[in-house]
C-alpha cells in the first residue's frame, strides 16, 4: 500500500486553508467581515469557552478568513498551527508573550531590522523583559549569553537589511543544548526560500505586509509554531505548562500538547492584547500567496543580475548580497536558502553619506519606501530612516552604515532596474 502523497509547496500556496464556502459553494474563501458568531445553544457556547471545541466565537481572537490564512502558512512553514495577528511587530510581541515574565530576557542576533533592535532595546523593557544583543556568527557567544534568566533566542533567516544569511543550524544547536525555544523571523526570505522548522526553530514570525501579500496593500503578521518544543521540561514557562491564573488555571501543555502555543496565543495573547488581523487585509494576503513561488524566483533572479552588475560597478564600494561568491554567506545560501538568497541586500556607495541621498533623490522606476518584500523594486537609506534611531556602533553591526542604501529587488524587466541604477549612480557620483 502506498503512502498518500504530501502535496509540494506550489499546490499548497494555493489550495493550503482553502476549502469551499460551505454556504454558498464559493471557490475563493470569502471576506468573513463579521464581529461576533450566533451560538447553538448554551452547551455550544460554553464548549468554545471551554476550549473543548473549535469554532467561532468574536472576531479579535479568531475569523474564518483569518483562520484560512493561518492554516496556509502554517502549511508552507511545516509548523503545526499560526496565529495571524495586526503587523510583523505585533506577531512578534505575540511570540513571546507566553514565554515571558518581568524580569526575563531573549538574546537577539545583532543583525536585524532597526525597528526590531528599537522594540528589543526599549519598548519591552517596559514589560520587565530585556535583550541582550550577541553577534550570531559566534555560536559560543550566544551561549555565553545565556543565563537563568533567558527564555528565548532569536534572529532573522535573511538578516534585514544585509541579506545576511544566519547560520540557523548552529543557533538551533545552542538553544537546543540550553533547552530554550528558538524564534526565526523568515520575513525576508518567505517559507519558499527557508524553512526554519527543518533547522530547528519552534516560532516562525512573518511581516506579511513583505513577501507574503507581495504588493504593499496589507500590514499584518503571522506567528507559526512548530508543536515540537517541550514547554513542561524546565518549569521556565508556566504560562504554557502550569495552571494559568488568565485562562480558569488551564495548563495548556498538558491539555493540548504541540498546540498549546498556538492556543495560548489566541484565547489569552489575541483577547487581551487585541492584536488582531483585519479580515479584508487576510483576504489579500490569500491572494498574494497564491502566485508567492512564482514571485520569489522572479525576485532572485532579479537580484543576482542586479547585484552582480552592482558588484562590478566602479562606483560602488561594496555589495552584501549572499549569493555572490564573494560573500562570506555563499556557503549558507545551498544549505539555509536552497531556492536562492532573496531579494534583499545594501550596496555602499564610495560617494557616501551624500551619495547615497543623491542615488535615492534621482531614481525613477524604483520608490523610495520604508517597506521591502513588494513587487516593485524599492530602496531606503537606513542610517537616515529605519536605523537612525541607533548610535554609530549599532548602525556598523547592523550593516547600516551611513553610506550604505538598501534595496529590495522587484519582478521588474532586469534590464530596466538595471538602466535606473546607473543614471541615478551617474547622479551620486557627480
Amino acid at each position: 500500500m502506498t503512502e498518500a502523497r504530501q502535496p509540494g509547496f506550489d499546490t499548497l500556496q494555493v489550495h493550503a486553508g482553502a476549502n469551499p464556502d460551505p454556504a454558498t459553494g464559493a471557490r475563493q474563501i470569502p471576506i468573513y467581515q463579521t464581529t461576533a458568531y450566533v451560538f447553538r445553544d448554551a452547551d455550544h457556547a460554553a464548549a468554545l469557552f471551554n476550549l473543548q471545541e473549535v469554532g467561532y466565537i468574536y472576531s479579535r481572537l479568531t475569523n474564518p478568513t483569518i483562520s484560512a490564512l493561518a492554516e496556509r502558512v502554517a502549511a508552507l512553514e511545516g509548523g503545526v498551527g499560526a496565529i495571524c495577528c495586526s503587523s510583523g511587530h505585533a506577531a512578534q510581541i505575540m511570540a513571546l508573550f507566553p514565554l515571558m515574565e518581568p524580569g526575563r530576557n531573549i538574546i537577539a542576533s545583532t543583525r536585524l531590522y532597526g525597528g526590531t533592535i528599537q522594540q528589543f532595546t526599549n519598548t519591552i523593557r517596559k514589560f520587565g523583559w530585556s535583550t541582550k544583543f550577541v553577534d550570531f556568527d559566534d555560536p559560543a557567544a550566544i551561549e555565553a549569553a545565556v543565563d537563568d534568566d533567558t527564555r528565548a533566542i532569536f534572529c532573522e533567516s535573511i538578516a534585514n537589511p544585509g541579506g545576511y544569511i544566519t547560520d540557523l543550524d548552529a543557533v538551533a544547536a545552542v538553544a537546543k543544548k540550553v533547552g530554550l525555544p528558538l524564534i526565526v523571523d523568515n520575513t525576508s526570505a518567505s517559507p519558499y526560500l527557508c524553512n526554519p522548522i527543518k533547522h530547528g526553530a519552534t516560532l516562525v514570525v512573518h511581516s506579511a505586509t513583505k513577501y507574503l501579500t507581495g504588493n504593499g496593500t496589507v500590514t499584518g503578521g503571522i506567528v507559526v509554531d512548530a508543536g515540537t518544543f517541550d514547554w513542561s521540561a524546565s518549569g521556565k514557562f508556566p504560562s504554557l505548562a502550569a495552571p494559568e491564573p488568565a485562562y480558569h488555571g488551564l495548563n495548556f501543555h498538558q491539555a493540548l500538547g504541540g498546540m498549546a502555543f498556538t492556543f495560548h496565543s489566541i484565547a489569552i495573547g489575541l483577547r487581551d492584547l487585541g492584536m488582531t488581523m483585519n479580515p479584508q487585509g487576510a483576504h489579500y494576503t490569500l491572494m498574494g500567496i497564491e502566485t508567492l513561488s512564482l514571485r520569489m524566483q522572479k525576485h532572485v533572479e532579479n537580484a543576482m543580475a542586479v547585484a552582480k552588475w552592482l558588484e562590478a560597478d566602479p562606483r560602488v564600494d561594496y555589495v552584501t548580497y549572499a549569493g555572490l561568491d564573494s560573500s562570506p554567506y555563499h556557503d549558507r545560501v545551498a544549505r539555509i536558502c536552497p531556492r536562492g538568497a532573496g531579494a534583499l541586500f545594501t550596496v555602499a556607495l564610495k560617494s557616501g553619506y551624500d551619495g547615497c541621498v543623491k542615488l535615492v533623490n534621482n531614481l525613477k522606476l524604483f520608490s523610495h519606501v520604508a517597506n521591502l518584500g513588494d513587487a516593485r523594486s524599492l530602496i531606503i537609506h537606513p542610517a537616515s530612516t529605519t536605523h537612525r534611531q541607533l548610535p554609530p556602533e549599532k548602525l556598523a553591526a547592523a550593516g547600516a552604515a551611513p553610506n550604505v542604501v538598501r534595496l529590495s529587488i522587484g519582478i521588474e524587466d532586469v534590464a530596466d532596474i538595471i538602466a535606473d541604477l546607473d543614471q541615478a549612480l551617474a547622479a551620486a557620483s557627480a
